[in-house]
């Protein structure tokens, strides 16, 4: 079993929100990265949105990183630890800029960059960056092959819909190979499609432990599971968020368990269920110094019962 650990203060997401986060900035986003670097966390996550609409504030909050930019900073202030995106949408990127920008992180920082993507749900921001929403599948499946095609290719082409580039050099490439692994989200059926399809990994969202065996049970299926289904990662958040899909409309509160029995059984369910890793959000806190001091008791007390 991995862990993801959530990056705090990047986001304000009402549901999910400590107290200490809205007053945090960078000394304490670096300070906690460098904290989880130095435990045995594998990821820390990465929120994004490029822009939040008006009317989502309430729901949503005003604040969101920009992935790859906050993936960067946080590459150069740690050492082992990878960055995971979570969940950068792919139409909003040029697949030669995006390709570019994590070639570069990896090069410099010794790989450790792993690519949370999906087709994104926000209309309005789709909207606002002239990026037709009706698309949206289409363009993220001919991109996922072109970020394949342009990170194993010395000479890349491709021919498709959205995307055409030939008689190209792209350099640096990165580390990892045969590139980046790449984690598809999505709750539907064409997102785990794509999860099988092009991905190393699933990232659902809103789904419990006993939604689960259903939903790994539908990507068995597929033909194309079968070839990476002994390295596929399934990774699930252990955070029980009570709000609406897509609305993000709180149905009531949402609870992160913190205490030691109940953060096991909650893992234990997943696991039998079927996920390979999973996604920790630190319980609702106080302090920034508390928040600190539980993601090292959870590296003592917790994570090594699953390794």
């Amino acid at each position: 079993m991995k862990f993801a650990l959530a990056t705090p203060a990047l986001n304000n997401y009402p549901a999910a929100m400590a107290p200490w986060e809205p007053h945090a900035g960078g000394p304490e986003i670096l300070r906690y990265a460098r904290k989880a670097d130095e435990l045995s966390w594998d990821w820390l996550t990465i929120p994004e949105h490029i822009i939040m609409p008006t009317e989502m504030l309430e729901v949503m909050g005003s604040r969101f990183a920009e992935g790859i930019a906050a993936s960067a900073v946080l590459m150069g202030a740690t050492r082992r630890i990878h960055m995971l995106t979570y969940i950068l949408a792919l139409p909003y990127r040029h697949p030669l800029v995006l390709a570019k920008q994590i070639g570069t992180m990896e090069f410099l920082a010794g790989g450790r960059f792993t690519l949370g993507t999906a087709v994104g749900h926000l209309e309005r921001e789709f909207e606002a960056l002239g990026i037709p929403f009706e698309k949206r599948g289409p363009i993220t499946d001919e991109y996922l092959q072109a970020l394949k095609e342009i990170w194993t290719s010395d000479r890349p082409k491709f021919d498709g819909e959205y995307i055409k580039f030939d008689n190209v050099l792209v350099d640096p490439k990165p580390v990892q190979n045969p590139h980046p692994p790449i984690f598809i989200g999505g709750n539907s059926k064409p997102a785990m499609r794509r999860a099988a399809e092009h991905g190393d990994g699933w990232i659902p969202w809103l789904v419990t432990s006993e939604d689960l065996p259903g939903c790994i049970d539908y990507m068995k299926s597929l033909p194309a599971y079968e070839e990476k289904a002994d390295r596929f990662e399934i990774l699930v958040t252990t955070t029980a968020y009570k709000v609406e899909d897509y609305s993000h409309a709180e149905k009531g509160e949402t609870h992160v368990a913190a205490d030691r029995d109940s953060v096991l059984r909650e893992i234990e369910a997943l696991q039998k269920a079927g996920a390979t890793s999973v996604q920790v959000m630190p319980p609702k806190l106080s302090t920034f110094g508390q928040c600190l001091e539980w993601i090292e008791w959870y590296d003592q007390e917790i994570i090594p019962q699953f390794r």
